[in-house]
């Protein structure tokens, strides 16, 4: 079938947000004195909101305040500086073109925080979405499939004429919670065999690979 919409996760799916958000991370840690991280030890670290990933940064045994430190210097950095080393994956924003020409709708959901969100989809994809949520008050991080339900109904798009794209095991459940299949790609934070050994069913390795999935002519 072609799908109505296609839901898309953000970071290591659409955008390759890596190096900002460690570029966080570390700036965060050496406000409070703790040691950084590399680039591989961030990657292992996102996929689960702001909050895990401070938590999974910080050293054993810091303390709430300590946490909530580090969590509020990662903040104001990155909104500062969250698109500077940011930028799409190959392919995508042309895909995201011809998917509305097609008459598809586009969004995002993320557990990325909301402020995130809408600063990269207006400064990488403006025009490109017609929804992107992120985390936010109220609303239950993926796998919870709250924001997808909240973007179908927004759109008016039954959950059987919807696909959500992601790059890992989080966005597998989340499609699987909220009753639509999931397609994976393996160009962001997580190898193709782990997706697989938690539950990929569907795995391309290029935006022309996802194009024929999506686009059925």
């Amino acid at each position: 079938m072609q799908y109505s919409l296609v839901i898309f996760d953000m970071d290591g799916t659409v955008l390759d947000t890596l190096k900002d958000l460690a570029a966080a991370v570390n700036a965060a840690l050496r406000t409070s004195g703790m040691p950084e991280h590399t680039l591989e030890e961030v990657r292992q670290f996102v996929g689960n909101g702001i909050g895990k990933l401070i938590e999974r940064a910080v050293p054993a045994g810091a303390t709430d305040t300590e946490r909530e430190q580090v969590f509020q210097a990662f903040t104001a950095y990155y909104k500062a500086h969250c698109t500077e080393q940011t930028a799409p994956y190959p392919g995508i924003p042309a895909l995201l073109e011809e998917l509305r020409a097609s008459g598809i709708k586009t969004a995002v959901v993320s557990n990325k925080a909301d402020y995130g969100v809408q600063a990269l989809a207006k400064a990488f994809f403006p025009g490109l979405l017609d929804a992107a949520v992120g985390e936010r008050p109220g609303v239950r991080r993926k796998p919870a499939p709250d924001a997808v339900q909240a973007v179908l109904q927004a759109l008016g798009i039954a959950r059987e004429e919807a696909v959500y794209v992601g790059d890992s095991d989080v966005d597998i459940q989340t499609a699987r919670n909220a009753g639509i299949p999931c397609i994976s790609v393996d160009w962001g934070y997580r190898t193709a065999a782990f997706l697989r050994e938690n539950g990929a069913e569907r795995i391309v390795s290029t935006a022309e690979e996802l194009r024929a999935c999506l686009l059925k002519k």
